[in-house]
């Protein structure tokens, strides 16, 4: 209403209700900028104070357009409840403003605290999502039922932008883009050695669970995504490639390869379950409008494995999986809840199998005791899944788990095994990550730790800080000790004050940092600082090595600073 009062002409596009908030789509006849939004809130408040009851009416598809023959949007949205077989139109009516809309509502605009929202920022938007489209204006805000909801959200936000990956990530010399790969992450020495202990830690985990570890090619030919159904229900997120007059795709997804693997070897019933994990590189086309830091990327790894099981083995290995959710996600301190996800329109397969991989997640889910949300349709083309949100460290979630039932796969694949009788049987598929997108979880990690590595994860442990000149081979020598001890250690033997070097240190969020002066080279305690904690810390060369070996053997992570 408070645009429309500013341009009676304005074109409406999407205007839906999102997580936290609101956004709608405008096509004005100028460009507006944020310094709009106080004259806009403004009005709103104003407004919502009047308060304005939502009364729901109905038009029929004559009324309805010629109520918007101005508005091509508009227009279009009602073409679609035609061709849909929808017999009305309905709409809302506000005051003097009507809308298209399906509802629901609150009563009236008295039920709405008007210091409850804020308008947050403009962005373009093509119309319907389609580059082809016209750019639209979209005006973004957020909504709570109080001002003290929406000034504690703002806060967190504030904390947000702080902890930024895409800002930390260049502070602490850990990955980079360039416009050359556009969604394309180039990870840096001090990244790598982070990714590395963040895949060590998973393959380590995966080998006590049973999990052999496999590798499928990057590219392979359209017969084999035809087969799985992709080249049907995901072709439009793929790249193609075509080599000596055949047809190729680069995977966006592990697992025909996978399933390729499983068909090599005539398997027997007693060889069930069998765990296969691959940290895949899988690409998918993402437009570029939504890329994202590490968050949204073109290029990226799961964590994949596929678990060749028999029907009765279901419910074990999926509680087999949640408990590995479990302990992977504890060391890095995230909580997390659990959603399943039912079948969606655009799938495969029949009823009854969708119906069975259904009820076997639901009875693991029942079973581990964890409450759980179901999400109507959200499933994988190819079967249900339950989904991991964790939350971070100042109270976001991040969906990045997956556990997805698949007894289609397995039988457009041809998959089987002997059973006990002698006769073939078509085992059931598990689909599962758990840091999902590695790429991703890497930059979830930067802003929950807030670029505050625990030890292990740490791209320096221990810096040593020398006061002067005449204490630089000695801070140079004990740093080698410590790189001798399997510490990463680093020396900064520079010709800046200690103070600076110090602040420095800080400023990298180190875990430890040792000051090497006179008294230091002499005596038998070195002074540490441990990052979090005021004071200085008099500790033993050995006592030192000691306690950051135990933090990186033991994959210790600190409480959130």
């Amino acid at each position: 209403m408070a645009v429309q009062e500013l341009y009676p002409r304005v074109g409406l596009g999407v205007g839906p209700a999102i997580e936290n908030g609101f956004y709608q789509d405008y096509d004005l006849p100028e460009a507006i900028s944020p310094e709009i939004f106080p004259r806009l809130e403004k009005r709103m408040k104003d407004l919502i104070k009047e308060k304005i009851k939502f009364e729901q009416h109905d038009m029929d598809f004559k009324e309805a357009y010629e109520f918007y023959k101005h508005d091509p949007y508009k227009t279009e949205f009602i073409d679609d409840l035609k061709a849909a077989g929808e017999k009305k139109v309905s709409f809302y009516k506000s005051g003097w403003f009507d809308n298209l809309c399906a509802g629901p509502h609150v009563a009236s605009t008295s039920e709405i605290d008007p210091e409850g929202f804020k308008l947050t920022k403009i962005a373009g938007a093509y119309w319907r999502g389609d580059e082809k489209n016209k750019m639209l204006q979209r005006i973004y805000g957020v909504a709570f039922a109080s001002k003290k909801e929406l000034d504690e959200y703002l806060k967190m936000q504030e904390e947000a932008e702080k902890r930024d990956h895409r800002k930390l990530g260049k502070e602490q010399n850990l990955f980079s883009f360039h416009d050359v790969g556009p969604g394309f992450p180039f990870f840096k020495p001090k990244g790598m050695i982070i990714w590395n202990e963040l895949l060590d830690f998973w393959r380590q985990i995966h080998a006590q669970a049973g999990y052999d570890e496999v590798k499928t090619p990057i590219m392979l030919s359209r017969k084999l995504w035809e087969i799985s159904g992709h080249w049907i229900n995901y072709r439009e997120n793929m790249y193609e490639s075509k080599i000596d007059d055949m047809e190729f795709a680069i995977k966006p997804m592990n697992c025909p390869g996978g399933m390729l693997i499983y068909k090599e070897d005539i398997h027997s019933y007693r060889d069930l379950p069998i765990r296969a994990g691959e940290i895949g590189l899988v690409h998918r086309h993402e437009l570029s409008g939504v890329l994202s830091g590490l968050f949204r990327v073109r290029q990226f790894h799961q964590d994949d494995a596929h678990i060749y099981m028999r029907p009765d083995q279901i419910k074990e290995e999926i509680l087999g999986v949640l408990g590995l959710v479990e302990k992977i996600y504890s060391v890095f301190g995230l909580t997390y809840h659990l959603e399943l996800s039912t079948r969606p329109e655009k799938s495969i397969g029949t009823d009854e199998a969708w119906e069975t991989a259904t009820a076997g997640l639901k009875e693991a889910l029942d079973s581990a005791g964890r409450e759980y949300k179901i999400n109507e349709g959200d499933g994988a083309f190819y079967g249900p899944k339950i989904d991991i949100h964790i939350k971070d460290a100042i109270g976001r979630t991040w969906q990045c788990g997956t556990i997805q039932l698949d007894m289609n796969m397995p039988e457009r694949f041809d998959l089987h095994y002997i059973d006990s009788d002698g006769t073939e049987k078509r085992p059931v598929m598990i689909h599962r990550v758990i840091y999902g997108s590695v790429e991703r979880f890497f930059g979830i990690l930067v802003e929950h730790f807030a670029g505050a590595w625990p030890v292990w994860l740490s791209p320096v442990q221990v810096k040593i800080i020398s006061v002067g000149e005449k204490h630089a081979d000695f801070s140079l020598k004990l740093a080698k000790e410590l790189e001798k001890e399997g510490i990463r250690a680093e020396c900064d033997a520079g010709d800046e004050t200690v103070g600076n070097k110090i602040r420095k240190a800080s400023g990298e969020k180190v875990p430890y940092a040792v000051v090497i002066g006179d008294k230091e080279m002499g005596g038998e305690k070195l002074a540490v600082r441990v990052r979090g904690i005021k004071d200085l810390k008099l500790m033993a060369k050995e006592e030192l090595i000691g306690e950051v070996k135990e933090k990186i053997e033991k994959r210790i992570t600190e409480k959130m600073l």
